[in-house]
C-alpha cells in the first residue's frame, strides 16, 4: 500500500473514531448487564427498549453502551415508573422514535452523498467527505429536528381536536354505519398517486437517474399534500399514500397532484384516487377498507385522471369546485361492484401551488 493510501486510511479511521465519540457522548464502557443494573430493571426490560430503538442485540460481555444510552433508556423507564405510560405503550413510543430516526438518518446521509457526487466525486470519495463534514451539521440538524417535532406535534393535536361534520353522513351511508357505532373511528379522505409506467421506465434508467426521478416525484407530492393541508402517510417506490381531514381537501390535493405530474417535463403522468371514509390510524400508518378501496381505484384510473367512488362523489357533488363524471360499474376485488366517477376541476382556481 502506498504511503498516501496509508495516510488516507489513518485519517479516515481517526475521523470515524472522533465522530463516534461525538455522537455517542462518550466511550462504550458498559455491558448490557451494567446498564440494566444502573437502571434498576431486568435485562429483559432493558433489552426490549434497546430493540425497540432498532438496535441489534449484543453479547453479555460486550462493552457496547455509553452513559448516554443508559440515560435515554432510563427516560422511558421513568415514564413507566411514574405511571404516565404502561410498558407496552413505552415500547411502542420508543419504536416510533427508532424507526423514524433510522429512516431519517439514511435519507440525510444519502442526500449528502448525492450532493457530493453531483460535485464530481466518486461514491467512495463522497461518503468519506460526508463523514468529515457531519460534525459541522449535526447540531443544526438537531435543532431543526427538535423544532419540527414540536411543530408537527402541534399539528397532530390540532387534527386530533378537529371534528369534521361535513361529509360524515356520506362516509356512513351504506358503508360504516352512524358515527357512534362505526367500527373505525376516524373519517378521512384517503388518496393514492402513482407514476404511470414506472416499472418500464426504471429498467431504462441508471441508478442515479432513477433516484432523481423518484426524489422529484416524492418532493413534488409532499409539497402539494402539505399545501393542501393533508398528510403524506408514506411513499412506496412509485406511489404515495396521503390523507386529509375533509373530502374537499382530499379532492383538491388529488386534482393538484394529477395536474402537477401532467405539467412536469421530467415525470410521467400519474393515476390518482381519493376515497372518503373511515380509517384506523396506528404506527404512523392508516388501515382499513377505505385505504384498500383507494388502492384498488388507483389501479383502475386512466393516466392523468383522478378516480373516486360513489360515496365520495356524493360527498362532493354539491361543491361547484368539482365536476364528477360517472363511469361504468367495475368489479373490484374485495368490494364487488363499484360505481366510480372521474373527478375534474370545476369553478375556482383549485389548490394554489407556489
Amino acid at each position: 500500500m502506498a504511503l498516501e493510501d496509508e495516510q488516507e486510511v489513518t485519517t479516515w479511521t481517526q475521523a470515524i473514531s472522533a465522530l463516534e465519540k461525538d455522537l455517542l457522548g462518550g466511550p462504550r464502557s458498559m455491558t448490557r448487564r451494567d446498564m440494566a443494573s444502573e437502571l434498576g430493571v431486568s435485562l429483559i426490560s432493558a433489552r426490549k427498549l434497546w430493540r425497540a430503538l432498532g438496535f441489534p442485540n449484543v453479547k453479555d460481555e460486550d462493552r457496547a453502551f455509553t452513559q448516554q444510552d443508559t440515560d435515554a433508556i432510563g427516560t422511558m423507564i421513568d415514564l413507566v415508573r411514574r405511571g404516565i405510560l404502561n410498558e407496552e405503550t413505552a415500547i411502542s413510543l420508543t419504536r416510533s422514535i427508532g424507526q423514524m430516526t433510522d429512516r431519517m438518518v439514511v435519507w440525510q446521509i444519502e442526500a449528502l452523498v448525492e450532493n457530493k457526487i453531483s460535485e464530481g466525486m466518486t461514491d467512495p470519495q463522497a461518503r468519506r467527505e460526508v463523514v468529515r463534514m457531519l460534525p459541522e451539521i449535526i447540531e443544526p440538524l438537531e435543532e431543526v429536528m427538535a423544532y419540527s417535532y414540536r411543530r408537527q406535534l402541534n399539528s397532530a393535536v390540532q387534527r386530533l381536536t378537529v371534528r369534521v361534520e361535513a361529509g360524515l353522513a356520506a362516509s356512513a351511508v351504506g358503508r360504516d354505519g352512524s358515527e357512534d357505532d362505526a367500527p373505525l373511528p376516524l373519517a378521512r379522505a384517503v388518496g393514492f398517486a402513482d407514476m404511470v409506467s414506472y416499472t418500464s421506465l426504471s429498467r431504462q434508467m441508471n441508478e442515479r437517474t432513477l433516484a432523481q426521478m423518484v426524489q422529484r416525484f416524492e418532493n413534488k407530492c409532499a409539497e402539494i399534500i402539505s399545501i393542501g393541508g393533508g398528510r403524506l402517510v408514506k411513499t412506496v417506490g412509485d406511489e404515495v399514500l396521503f390523507n386529509a381531514e375533509t373530502p374537499e381537501a382530499g379532492a383538491q390535493i388529488g386534482l393538484a397532484l394529477a395536474q402537477a405530474m401532467a405539467d412536469d417535463p421530467v415525470l410521467p403522468s400519474s393515476r390518482v384516487s381519493v376515497v372518503w371514509g373511515r380509517v384506523l390510524s396506528r404506527l404512523g400508518d392508516i388501515y382499513g377498507p377505505t385505504v384498500n378501496l383507494a388502492s384498488r381505484l388507483t389501479a383502475l384510473a386512466d393516466p392523468g385522471t383522478v378516480l373516486v367512488d360513489a360515496m365520495t362523489a356524493m360527498a362532493l357533488e354539491a361543491d361547484d369546485r368539482f365536476v364528477l363524471v360517472p363511469q361504468p360499474p367495475r368489479m373490484v376485488r374485495g368490494f364487488g361492484e363499484i360505481r366510480p366517477s372521474i373527478l375534474m376541476p370545476g369553478s375556482g382556481n383549485g389548490l394554489v401551488v407556489d
